[in-house]
């Protein structure tokens, strides 16, 4: 879509105003609006942000490692191409955006600029990277007393949940459609009040785009329900953790690399090799897939969560599932499932450094090993040490501790966007640590 393709259809739809988004390092969804009269000036030029939003924490209040200040602009330059009129909020538009420098460059701190020069890099080696993510959450009401309650009480993938839950989705799904955004599934998921849904998958960088208009789409539609989403990854402690699993696969020319017919599991040498490096970064990986003190309460044993560093066939507690092929589509439906990744994770940064570690594999050239057919905590420490299988990173401040020594993701980064990532998720860290369980997830609850 062009500029003039965007402006022609505000004037036809009568939009009062447009939301230029982007999402920060705490992966809250910010922006700000133009009006229609100033939309055109504004898609030339951006719309100005101090450089200091890129400090922020969930907490609202400037990360203590910041180098970020009062002093500095850059600016909100939309891409005509996520424009979509907004189902759930009238009279409103929306369009991502990338972070600008004023020299017209972008600025190394834009997280959806750092998925597109791994996107990049990735195109170097003629290779495509075509993603999807499953969003589970909870609707919830908000209690006098400022906490909150489960929207019903139904049970996993049960028709009664769909009965409680139908009118909301069917609105969801509708919404969506009209973005440009098919839904593939929905059903209710573990947990009381809980569903999930998933969208068609997309070249990488839509796919990302699109885990920003369903986030926005789930909240906006609730509102109009006087229901709370949240996507936080534990957000009842009591209850199964959200997780925004990631699903990937990987083309040339039209074919879809991952499929061997002839391998056990129908993956090809590339398919190993791109997991081997997700596998041997995962422990710093997670700072960045999982990257709230909310997560580390999601990812343990027996949670179908992963919590090990290793892969399997259709296995839930391995950190990557091989997911089963679809029949007669085997070689368009081959993917690896990323379990160990939430909605507390910016999806530039998390998709973008999961091809960085990756593109690591391929070059290393190595084979993750046997796959894990089992539970891993069902295996004894022994047997677990002599397949290379480690236990997550237990916190956040752990995770974090692998990133600073991670110099494939480091360098992936930049080290711009990685002092500031780390300044903003310490900072959190140090924000919660006091707190008790309950009240890290209460903090999270409204934030996801």
């Amino acid at each position: 879509m062009t500029k003039d393709q965007v402006l022609a259809q505000v004037k036809a739809s009568d939009i009062e105003l447009v939301r230029f988004l982007y999402c920060d390092n705490g992966n809250i969804i910010r922006g700000k609006m133009a009006h229609r009269d100033s939309l055109a000036g504004f898609m030339e030029s951006g719309i100005g942000l101090t450089v200091a939003m890129q400090g922020f924490c969930i907490t609202e209040h400037l990360a203590a490692g910041t180098s970020l200040g009062p002093v500095g602009e850059i600016r909100l330059v939309p891409d005509p191409n996520t424009f979509s009129i907004l189902p759930y909020a009238p009279d409103q538009a929306r369009m991502m955006v990338d972070m600008m420098r004023l020299d017209k460059q972008p600025w190394e701190l834009c997280p959806r600029s750092f998925l597109k020069r791994m996107i990049a890099q990735l195109a170097n080696q003629g290779l495509e990277a075509v993603a999807a993510f499953e969003f589970e959450f909870y609707l919830a009401r908000r209690k006098a007393d400022g906490g909150f309650e489960t929207f019903d009480d139904s049970l996993c993938f049960a028709s009664a949940g769909m009965d409680s839950a139908g009118d909301i989705m069917v609105e969801v799904s509708r919404a969506l459609y009209q973005q440009g955004i098919p839904l593939q599934q929905y059903y209710p998921e573990l947990g009381p009040g809980q569903q999930e849904i998933s969208v068609r998958h997309a070249p990488a960088l839509v796919a990302a785009d699109r885990n920003i208009a369903v986030r926005t789409t789930l909240h906006g539609v609730a509102i109009q329900h006087d229901l709370v989403v949240s996507l936080a990854p534990k957000p009842f402690l009591n209850q199964a953790g959200n997780g925004c699993h990631l699903h990937l696969s990987l083309w040339r020319d039209g074919q879809n690399v991952l499929y061997d017919p002839e391998d056990k599991l129908g993956l090809s040498s590339t398919g190993y090799h791109f997991i081997n490096g997700i596998l041997t970064h995962l422990p710093a990986l997670l700072a960045v897939t999982c990257p709230s003190v909310n997560s580390y309460a999601r990812l343990k044993p027996n949670m179908w969560s992963s919590a090990y560093t290793c892969y399997g066939p259709d296995n839930r507690e391995a950190a990557v599932r091989i997911a089963s092929p679809f029949w007669g589509r085997e070689a368009e439906s081959t993917n690896f499932e990323l379990k160990s990744i939430d909605a507390s994770a910016n999806p530039y940064l998390a998709l973008g450094a999961v091809i960085a570690c990756g593109l690591d594999g391929l070059r290393r050239k190595k084979h993750p090993g046997e796959p894990v057919t089992v539970n891993p905590f069902r295996l004894s420490e022994k047997a677990r040490a002599a397949r290379g299988i480690k236990r997550f990173p237990e916190t956040l401040d752990a995770a974090l501790d692998h990133l600073e020594q991670d110099e494939v993701l480091l360098e992936a980064l930049g080290e711009p966007l990685a002092k500031e990532f780390i300044a903003v998720r310490r900072s959190e860290w140090e924000d919660f640590k006091g707190l008790d369980p309950e009240q890290v997830a209460l903090k999270h609850f409204h934030r996801y």
